[in-house]
């Protein structure tokens, strides 16, 4: 089957991928988009969960990037009030942190002031504070505060011996959700959108690209004027192996690992702790009953999808967060691992810590023009779109300018604090809705939420319960309007409610999926 010319062609239905779809088709322009597994299966589901400005790149002399991610910071969180929300950071310090011995500002302290044989001053972290304040020009979230944590009881969860801190604000993410927003915003602006599809070959043939796919509707042929490789890990495989381009340029694979404990402490700040080694994690509240700590920075060997979590990096994580609770954190309170791997860009830097975290985009014009994406972080994936659709803006000339700041993605269409507001609502609508239910609802859909419940009076009019606050209601709206296709798209990406269910109700679950037809936006 021969499918019609489209502008774009994009490969990869990770954030960056489904970024650049949304904002080329706000600008006019035809899109297909084909991603070989689920939406956000591999790095995009994978993150931290933060959207930040990345305060440790600042020792790496990266200013243009955390300027980049803290102005985004702002814009991203007007868009999506429903699944981004502001977090306090709490730092705790002590004599003994240190920097990687690679760092660009390591070495030139240790030019000046060797004497401090690789130690962070406290001076130079409040250096640091003040320049990611006033850096990206914030203007919603509150700036940096000094703590005595001997008197603070966001020390109490802390071992004694840490007085001095500060508390800074960056912002929480639901990645795996902002891809799918993403994908459902451009899809409804004309784009189509193919999961479970992997493109087999691309080839030009005069001035379009000839895309062949394999998905669950058998081989599909498709043209396209321009062919955007968004796949993330796979990018170098795309451009050797799917378009036999001959390139120099490569990616680093670095996997990033995290754990997830039951609750750790009960207030609702992240802490941002310094290891001796250099390195740095968070540990933040997670899900209403866990604390999700990470991440490591491993150079990765092997495909990308068999990232694991390993036992050292377990037992990494849990060694370093117990240099700082009061509390030991120990393997067996794992409940549950995830690792992902970053596609940074290969820059030829020693340390997976110190390799690059900006992204590079490469235009092969040779012939129908072929975009490559390297590297990038979620917080400034909106930006990364903008730029790669400048990089294409010669080739199509009917193309409008910018438009996706600052507008609101599915749901969230509410003021940035306007969540208790609408929780109240939507409880008031229904109130058979338990005010956990609500909360849940409200931060995964926004106001979407009442599409999901729809003329519902009743938990009987929801349909099957599956457990951990789950309906066929919400499970329908997943599959008819969020790609969703089987379990695992639901609890671990749509949702977290994986954390919250047993086995026997995950298995209910995937056999109820199974025999489900596909239907609407999951139908391709």
């Amino acid at each position: 089957m021969e499918r019609p010319a489209v502008d774009l062609f994009i490969i990869g239905g990770g954030i960056n991928g489904c970024g650049i779809a949304r904002d080329a088709t706000g600008r006019g322009l035809t899109v297909t988009l084909a991603e070989m597994g689920d939406l956000a299966q591999g790095t995009s589901s994978a993150s931290t969960k933060l959207f930040h400005g990345g305060l440790r790149y600042l020792e790496y002399f990266e200013f243009r990037l955390v300027r980049e991610a803290l102005e985004e910071r702002e814009t991203l969180l007007s868009a999506m009030p429903h699944i981004s929300w502001p977090m306090r950071f709490v730092l705790p310090y002590s004599p003994d942190m240190r920097f990687e011995s690679d760092t660009p500002t390591s070495r030139l302290l240790g030019m000046v002031m060797p004497w401090m044989k690789g130690r962070r001053p406290a001076w130079l972290i409040r250096l640091g504070l003040f320049l990611y304040d006033h850096l990206g020009g914030r203007k919603i979230l509150p700036g940096t505060a000094r703590l005595d944590l001997a008197r603070d009881p966001l020390g109490r969860p802390l071992k004694p011996g840490f007085g001095l801190g500060w508390e800074y604000s960056d912002c929480w993410v639901q990645d795996s959700r902002l891809v799918v927003l993403n994908a459902r915003d451009a899809e409804a602006r004309g784009a189509t959108i193919m999961t479970r599809t992997r493109v087999s070959h691309a080839e030009r043939q005069g001035d379009l690209w000839r895309i062949t796919t394999e998905g669950e509707g058998g081989t599909q042929i498709h043209h396209a004027r321009a062919l955007v490789n968004a796949g993330g890990p796979w990018v170098e495989d795309v451009i050797r192996n799917v378009a036999h381009i001959p390139s120099t340029e490569g990616v680093r694979l670095v996997r990033g690992s995290h754990i997830v404990v039951p609750k750790l402490y009960d207030h609702d700040r992240c802490y941002f702790f310094q290891g001796t080694d250099g390195r740095i994690i968070f540990a933040i509240p997670y899900e209403q009953d866990f604390t999700l700590i990470g991440t490591t920075d491993m150079d990765h060997r092997g495909a990308p999808g068999e990232a694991r979590c390993t036992d050292e990096e377990r037992d990494y994580l849990c060694a370093f967060a117990s240099q700082y609770f009061k509390t030991p954190v120990t393997p067996d309170q794992v409940v549950w691992t995830y690792s992902g791997v970053r596609p940074l860009y290969n820059d030829g830097a020693k340390s997976a810590t110190a390799a690059t975290r900006d992204y590079v985009l490469s235009l092969n014009d040779q012939g129908a023009p072929l975009l490559n994406v390297f590297g990038g972080k979620i917080t400034t994936y909106r930006r990364l779109a903008e730029s790669a659709l400048t990089k294409l803006a010669p080739f199509f000339p009917q193309a409008s300018g910018n438009w996706t700041a600052g507008v609101p993605l599915p749901g969230g269409d509410f003021p940035v604090d306007g969540v208790d507001a609408l929780i109240a609502r939507l409880g008031a609508a229904y109130p058979f809705l338990s005010p956990r239910d609500a909360r849940r609802l409200v931060r995964t859909y926004g106001t979407d939420a009442f599409l999901v419940l729809g003329d519902a009076k009743s938990l009987a009019d929801l349909g099957h319960d599956f457990g951990a606050g789950l309906t066929e209601a919400e499970l329908r709206w997943l599959t008819d309007k969020e790609f969703a296709r089987s379990g695992d798209d639901i609890l671990w990406r749509r949702t977290k409610l994986g954390l919250h269910m047993n086995d026997e109700q995950a298995r209910e679950l995937d056999r109820f999926v199974a025999r489900m037809p596909a239907v609407g936006a999951a139908a391709q």
